[in-house]
């Protein structure tokens, strides 16, 4: 699996005016090869800016964005990402949505009914093929859109709050999930997310980003075995650092990881 690293990242943006704005400064990060990474931070911070420009789906500033020390520029087939929204197409069935991408690819259709199969049983969803997203819940429909990213087999998965659109109960079903999935396919993936606990309790490591512009407060390890438990004392202990980390957003090291 591929390493992600950014490499001194600055992105701005200009307004009619000309007026310039930092959204994210100096970001130097590397997502090792298997890990489990979340983003937090607060609104605005630029943490889906981050993973756009991860995806290639956005140019950055300044600085590089290397996959296994190879400077990318633009989108990777090794790259898959799942965004907030499903975005599935509402005139094709589950199996048709998840399969999209291998037939634009033109790949064989035995093999790509197998690996839609696949895919769509990894999620939880055997049984829900002929379905339209009009007749799945929220968690489903967002089921089938991690299916559709993993039916590709990307080495990097960077999703983007996958989670957020679903209630409370569902998304600790999906944050067991998509733990499962990564301990099975040892992906690496790098997720963002505003919800503490649920970084906490799903990532190996966690980046702290501040308000605008975006730059590393803090990241913390996480070295909890699984299945976690989400009232363990240290994993409480570690999100209440972090909110002490929110509320003094100044207290600023890009250099120092701090493991708990």
């Amino acid at each position: 699996m591929p390493t992600i690293e950014f490499r001194d990242i600055f992105k701005y943006y200009e307004n009619l005016e000309g007026e310039e704005t930092t959204a994210l400064k100096n970001i130097n990060l590397t997502v090792k090869d298997g890990e489990f990474v979340c983003v937090l931070g607060p609104s605005g911070c630029g943490k889906s800016t981050l993973l756009e420009i991860a995806a290639g789906l956005l140019p950055h500033s300044e600085g590089d964005i290397l996959l296994d020390d190879k400077i990318q520029s633009g989108t990777s087939r090794d790259i898959g990402v799942v965004f907030q929204d499903s975005s599935l197409f509402p005139w094709r069935s589950v199996r048709k949505n998840v399969e999209f991408g291998l037939e634009v690819a033109g790949a064989d259709k035995k093999e790509r009914a197998q690996k839609v199969q696949n895919a769509i049983e990894k999620v939880g969803l055997k049984g829900f093929e002929n379905k339209y997203p009009h007749q799945l819940s929220g968690g489903m429909r967002q089921r089938a859109g991690i299916a559709r990213t993993l039916v590709n087999d990307p080495e990097c998965i960077l999703m983007d709050e996958p989670f957020s659109a679903v209630d409370h109960l569902t998304r600790l079903t999906l944050q067991d999930e998509i733990v499962r999935i990564w301990q099975q396919d040892k992906k690496t993936i790098l997720f963002i997310t505003h919800d503490v606990s649920e970084a906490v309790y799903i990532a190996t490591r966690i980046v702290l980003l501040t308000p605008r512009p975006g730059r590393i407060q803090r990241i913390f390890d996480v070295p909890f075995e699984r299945p976690r438990n989400r009232n363990n004392p240290g994993l409480l202990e570690i999100i209440e650092k972090i909110y002490i980390c929110l509320n003094n957003p100044d207290g600023i090291n890009d250099e120092i990881e701090y493991t708990i």
